[in-house]
C-alpha cells in the first residue's frame, strides 16, 4: 500500500479508554518519519490540547483540530473556518432554554471559553480544550473569530442535544462527536476537507492518505481518505463506510495496523 500521510482521530480510536497514547506510539512515529511518512492526529480536540499531547514529537507537526475548522501544517494555519455569528448567539439562546442539562463551549482557534463553572462539567471540558476561560455571558465573546460551538450532555448527546442544535440552527453543520458530545460548524467545515487542504499543502493526493476513525464526526475524513480504517469499538454507522476493521482502541488498533503495514514486529 503506497501511503505518504497517516491520520487518526484520538478518542475513542488512538487513544485508549482512558485518554492515553497507547505504549509504542513514540517509537512508531519515529518509525514512520523514517519511511518519509507524515503523521497528523484529526480530532474534535483544541489545537492548544493536541500540540501539548503530542509535545514529545520533538519537531513541527501537522494538525486537524476542531473537527477540521482549523489546519495547520509546517507551524502554520493553512485552513480556518469560522461559524456565523447569528448561528452562535441562537445556538446560546436554545442551550440556555432547553430543558436538557447542557454545557457550551465556545471555541476559538487559540481558547475555548464557558460560562458554565459546576466542577463536573468543567471536568469533562478540561479533557479537550487545555486553553479554557471562564467568562459571565458566552455571548460577549461571540466576535467573528468563533469556529466551533461544542455542546456537552451528560444524557446521550445524538438523541438529546443534536436535535436541539439542528432546529436552532437548521443551516449550520451539528455532529455528533461522541457519547456526550455535540459539535457546531460551518456547513464548509468537516474532517474530510480538511484532509484534502492538508494533503495539497503536503504536495500529495488524498488517495495517498491513510484514516482512521471510531464516531459520527469522523465519517468525512473516512470517505475522503484513500484508505479507511474504522475501529472495531466504532459506531455501527463508521463501521458500515470504512474500507477496513482495525482492533479496538483498547487493544491499540491504530499501532497493529501501522506495525503490519510496515513490516513492524
Amino acid at each position: 500500500m503506497d501511503f505518504r500521510l497517516v491520520v487518526t482521530d484520538m478518542d475513542g480510536t488512538l487513544l485508549n479508554s482512558e485518554g492515553h497514547v497507547p505504549e509504542g506510539f513514540w517509537n512508531l512515529l519515529n518509525t514512520l518519519r523514517e519511511r518519509n511518512i507524515a503523521f497528523a492526529p484529526a480530532s474534535g480536540r483544541q489545537l492548544a490540547t493536541l500540540r501539548h499531547q503530542f509535545e514529545r514529537a520533538g519537531e513541527p507537526m501537522s494538525y486537524i483540530a476542531e473537527n477540521g475548522t482549523v489546519v495547520i501544517h509546517e507551524g502554520k494555519i493553512i485552513s480556518l473556518t469560522t461559524l456565523d455569528s447569528e448561528a452562535v448567539h441562537a445556538i446560546i439562546d436554545a442551550a440556555r432554554a432547553s430543558e436538557i442539562d447542557m454545557g457550551v463551549v465556545i471555541c476559538h482557534p487559540e481558547r475555548a471559553y464557558v460560562e458554565r463553572n459546576d466542577e463536573a462539567f468543567r471536568s469533562e471540558g478540561l479533557k479537550y480544550y487545555l486553553a479554557l476561560d471562564e467568562v459571565e455571558d458566552l455571548h460577549t465573546v461571540v466576535d467573528g473569530q468563533v469556529i466551533k460551538v461544542a455542546i456537552f450532555t451528560f444524557d446521550d448527546a445524538e438523541t438529546q442535544v443534536a436535535p436541539v442544535m439542528r432546529e436552532a440552527v437548521p443551516d449550520q453543520k451539528v455532529v455528533v462527536s461522541g457519547k456526550h458530545w455535540v459539535d457546531v460548524m460551518d456547513q464548509n467545515a468537516d474532517k474530510g476537507r480538511a484532509l484534502a487542504a492538508l494533503c495539497e499543502a503536503m504536495g500529495i493526493s488524498i488517495s495517498q492518505s491513510l484514516a482512521f476513525g471510531d464516531y459520527l464526526n469522523d465519517m468525512a475524513l473516512l470517505q475522503a481518505s484513500g484508505t479507511s480504517y474504522a475501529m472495531s469499538n466504532a459506531h455501527p454507522e463508521i463501521l458500515a463506510i470504512a474500507d477496513k476493521v482495525a482492533p479496538s482502541n483498547n487493544d491499540a488498533g491504530v499501532l497493529l495496523v501501522l506495525k503490519d503495514l510496515l513490516g513492524e514486529e
